[in-house]
């Protein structure tokens, strides 16, 4: 019998060399990442790597879902939007930070959007909201939102994103088409972005 969460508290331990936040690295230990993953790849859970969850898309390596917590200085009651929900993992996360009901997903495959659903459901996580759609156009209905961050490359943060985001509050994505860079900007009440390079990443781009 596996112990998941001996495997995911070491996990956690492990990220310290990358990540200070005493509170994401206790949201990585709390979120069980073995229950996201299809089942033939959940031996390497709590391996930091990503891994496939089918349609084309991944999970992201675990040090990178950390990084991006970390840089969007997540605080309880702050409403957050998520462009790529995936298999909800990453949500989980978010949650486990700011509380489920404060999260907000879109999805573009709906079986994806539904699998997440179901795992969100499953685990804990039910109140985060996901539905299908172009990520490109967020989710007007619940902005603003205090973080958007994208779990996707884009070539530029999309407009609408920007419009839905509140002033003062931050957006985190992998800019590139080629070379991607990690690129967190806090918006201006002028509604232009001051941003911050994080360094070089590699994602799946946005559909």
């Amino acid at each position: 019998m596996v112990d998941w969460d001996r495997q995911r508290s070491r996990l956690s331990d492990r990220l310290r060399e990358r990540v200070a936040n005493e509170d994401v690295l206790a949201a990585i230990a709390s979120v069980p990442r073995h229950q996201f993953v299809p089942e033939d790849k959940r031996h390497d859970a709590y391996a930091d790597r990503p891994l496939p969850i089918g349609s084309g898309q991944t999970i992201s390596a675990p040090h990178m879902v950390a990084i991006m917590a970390e840089a969007l200085d997540l605080s309880p009651g702050d409403r957050v939007l998520e462009v790529g929900t995936g298999c909800g993992y990453h949500a989980a996360v978010t949650a486990e930070l700011v509380g489920p009901g404060n999260v907000y997903s879109v999805e573009y495959h709906a079986s994806l959007a539904d699998d997440a659903r179901e795992t969100l459901e499953a685990t804990g996580y039910g109140d985060i909201s996901v539905r299908v759609g172009d990520g490109k156009e967020g989710w007007p209905e619940h902005a603003p939102y205090d973080r958007t961050y994208l779990t996707c490359a884009a070539p530029e943060f999309p407009a609408p994103l920007v419009e839905q985001t509140c002033d003062g509050g931050v957006l985190l994505a992998p800019i590139g088409d080629g070379q991607q860079r990690l690129i967190r900007a806090e918006k201006q009440a002028d509604g232009t972005l001051d941003s911050e390079d994080y360094g070089g990443v590699r994602f799946v781009p946005l559909q």
